[in-house]
C-alpha cells in the first residue's frame, strides 16, 4: 500500500477537483431529463473508463507517480460518475420509463466495459515490442 503524503493526497485532490468541474460543466451544458437517455452522462462515464484504461500506455504517467495520481484517481474520478447513473436510473424507472432505466443501466456497463477492454488491447498492443522486419 502507498503511504498518503501530503503531495500524494494533494494530486489526487487537485485532480479530482478539475474532474468534479468538468462534469458538472458538461452537464450543465447538456443537461439530462429524467424522460430520456442520459446522454452526458453515459459519455462521461464512457470516455472517462477509457480514458482510466489508457492512462498506463502514457509514459510520462508511468514514469511521474503524481501525475498518475493526479490523471486517474483524481480528474477522472472526479469526472466519472457512478452515483448519477444510478439516480438516473431511477428517476427514469420512478418516471414510468422502466424499459429505458434498464438499457441506460445495461448498456452503460457494457459500454464502458468495452471501452475498456478496447483501450487495455491498444495498451498491450503498444507494449509488445516491434517486429522485426527480417533485416539484419
Amino acid at each position: 500500500m502507498v503511504a498518503p503524503t501530503p503531495a500524494r493526497l494533494g494530486a489526487v485532490a487537485l485532480g479530482g477537483a478539475v474532474g468534479a468541474v468538468l462534469r458538472w460543466w458538461l452537464t450543465t451544458h447538456w443537461p439530462d431529463d429524467a424522460v430520456s437517455f442520459p446522454w452526458t452522462t453515459f459519455a462521461i462515464n464512457v470516455s472517462g473508463s477509457l480514458l482510466l484504461a489508457l492512462l498506463p500506455a502514457w509514459a510520462a504517467a508511468r514514469r511521474h507517480e503524481l501525475l498518475t495520481l493526479a490523471l486517474g484517481p483524481g480528474v477522472l474520478g472526479g469526472y466519472t460518475t457512478f452515483s448519477s447513473a444510478s439516480e438516473q436510473t431511477r428517476a427514469l424507472a420512478d418516471a414510468g420509463h422502466p424499459a429505458l432505466a434498464g438499457l441506460y443501466l445495461v448498456a452503460t456497463l457494457a459500454v464502458c466495459v468495452g471501452a475498456v477492454a478496447v483501450a487495455s488491447a491498444l495498451v498491450a498492443r503498444a507494449r509488445r515490442p516491434a517486429a522485426s522486419d527480417g533485416a539484419a
